[in-house]
């Protein structure tokens, strides 16, 4: 109770603690104002998208200009087909650039440079990329094609999983690592049998948010398999996407063209919203 008195009359403790007292304030009504603009975005997104989900969105093409009814089936089956390739080109590169980083990082040279231009081309804006890609590929072959498209968003989608990989990777305790080395194992066979299978459920999860962060962009396809109003599962040909046709459709001036924008883009969230939680489930799987 003595303690209790002298802590009251200490005039720098009651300064300090109103300092606390207002930092956690201003810190839970920043956390209120993001929250309920969230709420209110994705209030409006439901509202908006749930009247285009029905059978047709994801049986019908998109429509012709001032036809009425169509879907989202060929944007859909290209958005599929792009961002599935994308995930098997940036998957094993990513896998197997974090875990030379994480066995070689602090030894090579090259390791270090490569962890900084991941870091860079985590930060870079994806428009940059879409345009290298358009440079690179595009202007050479000459035409759009959703193998430019996969390429594209497969180039955002590997510093992340080579992030992520390098990350759960330094998680695995040293004594684990030892242990593996005083059985004889070699060194691939540890980072492969021993390290990896440790943190293969947080790699899993990189491996997903890397998915969720490519499918809802727009940027790079614009410039690389640009659209398609027709179906195609030709990836040697401009091909329609989910992005690009919200894109288009939200700015157009029919009706039925912006409810299927507004359908595609529920779409596109619970998509990404799904994956975020299955990661996570996998994290705390992972960590049980």
């Amino acid at each position: 109770m003595k303690i209790d008195l002298e802590h009251s009359s200490n005039q720098i403790y009651k300064r300090r603690l109103w300092n606390h007292r207002i930092g956690i304030l201003l810190s839970v009504l920043a956390m209120v104002v993001g929250v309920s603009f969230l709420i209110w975005i994705l209030a409006v997104l439901i509202i908006n998208g749930l009247g285009a989900i029905d059978t047709a969105l994801f049986t019908h093409t998109t429509p012709a200009p001032g036809s009425e009814g169509g879907g989202l089936m060929n944007p859909i089956v290209g958005s599929l087909l792009m961002v599935g390739f994308a995930t098997l080109i940036s998957t094993p590169i990513g896998i197997l650039a974090g875990i030379y980083l994480a066995e070689y990082g602090e030894e090579s040279r090259f390791a270090q440079i490569t962890r900084f231009v991941t870091d860079i081309m985590l930060s870079a804006p994806s428009i940059v990329i879409g345009l290298f890609v358009y440079a690179m590929y595009v202007a050479n072959v000459r035409h759009f094609s959703g193998w430019a498209g996969s390429l594209a968003i497969a180039l955002i989608a590997i510093p992340v999983v080579v992030r992520t990989t390098d990350n759960m990777l330094g998680l695995v305790p040293s004594s684990l690592r030892e242990a593996a080395f005083a059985l004889g194992a070699p060194r691939w066979k540890v980072a492969t049998l021993v390290r990896l299978r440790a943190v293969k459920a947080g790699v899993v999860t990189g491996v997903l948010l890397a998915v969720a962060r490519i499918s809802g962009e727009t940027a790079p396809l614009l410039f690389t398999a640009l659209n398609n109003q027709f179906f195609s599962a030709d990836m040697n040909s401009p091909m329609a996407n989910l992005p690009v046709v919200i894109f288009q459709f939200a700015m157009s001036p029919y009706d039925n063209w912006r409810e299927l924008a507004w359908g595609g883009a529920l779409l596109i969230t619970f998509s990404v919203l799904g994956l975020n939680i299955l990661a996570r489930l996998l994290v705390r799987t992972g960590k049980n």
